[in-house]
């Protein structure tokens, strides 16, 4: 049984799929005028993390995250850099698909852009305008938040104080917390032409009018299955989505609502206005990416997670362990995984994205492998299962795919891993000479450099000590 927690309800509910083992993921994206940082590492990790599970489940996997390219803040970065929409966007998008790649992210089904959904969004727009949930007024139009007797069922958050907090007061709103569809061109804009005049989409619009078009179920309650973002969302950004969903479609956008935690940076909130909005670019000049994906697998998805680099390092200690035991099965084929090894990851994962646990069931499982191999390491049944629990948990949680001694590789500089393959070339040489007393001078002469190195039949591997 899979369980989730539903942000709505607020507690763990038992997952029932629209339609029979195919489930239907949306997850809100970056907004593509800067760097990725922490935070869109945090939800990319928490939500690969459920495509991951639902595949070892054996779902058929339909997810889709977006690229918000038209925004203020996009158009700000236009006009101070003098670069086009594509110039700032574009390099954006293809950082954070880099970012995601050395996160071991797992490619999406879709991948749609705001400005190339401009027609279905204005679609939307006509359906609750001749509702008269839309309305127009000098600076745009408006969605009319009293027409929606459902609105705030998703957040449980809306009141006067909220709604004074993020929109300025503009007497021609029918009500103060109604939100923008269409935004009219205004001076140094970028805008597109609409019936109602030129402008462009308000933020809340695109979710909803491109699920609309490229993931909804047409004939069901729900459009789809479920909704995943920053818990900052929740609140107006998803409420609004399903109110648009709802009015202009008579469906409900998603069946379930998921909400990762925020991110803070040793105890204070991430913020840029802080100077402690860590971009992954930065922190991938020092560590893998697959070390910061395991140090934000120890923490529930959930809840709020402090960075340090103190824990960070901590977290190596444990990733270094799983390749260590890699290392004991090198070069080993692979046979059936351990069936409660199987069960117990997958019971945890299943239980709500239970990573920590899961992860804590790694560590004993490296423990008790370890033990085994020491008793008898000439056992190859036993390092056959171990490599096939490894190569499992590569699938579901994403970590461990490394060579096992590229990964102790890692942090050398070029120069000195030439001089490295250097001088394993010239002991190969040696060795077919049959000079064992050059070789092994050359074997002493890489060993000083903090290399261990290992004959195998596939060749020489080496390592950091």
């Amino acid at each position: 049984m899979i369980q989730i927690y539903d942000s709505v309800c607020k507690h763990k509910i038992k997952f029932e799929e629209i339609c029979k083992q195919k489930v239907k993921i949306y997850i809100c994206g970056p907004t593509v005028y800067d760097s990725s940082h922490l935070g869109h590492a945090r939800s990319a990790i928490a939500f690969d993390l459920l495509h991951r599970m639902f595949k070892q489940n054996n779902f058929e996997v339909i997810i889709s995250k977006n690229f918000t390219d038209i925004d203020d803040k996009i158009i700000k970065k236009m006009n101070e850099k003098n670069l086009s929409l594509e110039e700032i966007t574009n390099k954006y998008i293809n950082e954070y698909k880099d970012d995601m790649k050395n996160l071991n992210i797992l490619e999406n089904s879709l991948e749609p852009k705001a400005t190339e959904n401009i027609s279905i969004m204005l679609d939307m727009i006509d359906k609750l305008l001749v509702k008269d949930i839309a309305y127009i007024i000098d600076d745009g139009v408006y969605f009319d938040i009293s027409k929606d007797d459902k609105y705030g069922s998703i957040s449980h958050k809306v009141n006067e104080e909220n709604s004074k907090s993020r929109i300025a007061n503009n007497i021609q709103k029918r009500n103060q917390a109604d939100f923008a569809l269409w935004k009219f061109e205004k001076a140094n804009d970028t805008s597109y032409k609409a019936r109602f005049g030129k402008g462009r989409p308000g933020w809340h619009l695109e979710c909803s009018a491109m699920i609309d078009k490229h993931l909804a179920y047409k004939n069901e309650d729900f459009q789809i299955d479920i909704h995943c973002g920053g818990a900052d969302l929740l609140f107006p950004h998803h409420e609004n989505e399903a109110a648009q969903t709802r009015c202009s479609t008579k469906q409900n956008l998603a069946k379930y609502w998921m909400h990762n935690g925020f991110v803070q940076i040793n105890n204070e909130k991430m913020s840029k206005s802080l100077g402690n909005s860590f971009f992954l670019k930065d922190i991938l000049k020092s560590y893998k990416g697959e070390l910061i994906r395991f140090y934000l697998l120890s923490s529930h998805y959930r809840s709020d997670f402090n960075f340090s680099e103190e824990d960070l390092l901590s977290s190596k200690k444990r990733l270094d362990r799983l390749y260590r035991l890699k290392k004991r099965v090198y070069l080993i084929s692979s046979s059936k995984i351990n069936k409660l090894f199987f069960k117990d990851i997958m019971s945890s994962l299943n239980d709500d994205l239970n990573s920590p646990k899961a992860l804590g069931i790694l560590d004993e499982f490296i423990t008790k492998s370890n033990e085994l191999l020491d008793k008898d390491n000439k056992n190859k049944n036993a390092k056959k299962e171990i490599l096939a629990s490894c190569e499992f948990i590569e699938e579901v949680l994403g970590i461990g795919f490394m060579d096992a001694y590229e990964y102790f590789q890692y942090g050398i500089n070029e120069d000195m891993i030439l001089e490295i393959k250097n001088l394993i070339s010239k002991r190969n040489e040696a060795k077919r000479n049959k000079d064992f007393l050059k070789s092994d001078e050359i074997r002493d002469e890489i060993s000083k450099l903090g290399i261990s190195i290992m004959d195998t039949i596939d060749g020489v591997v080496w390592e950091k000590v």
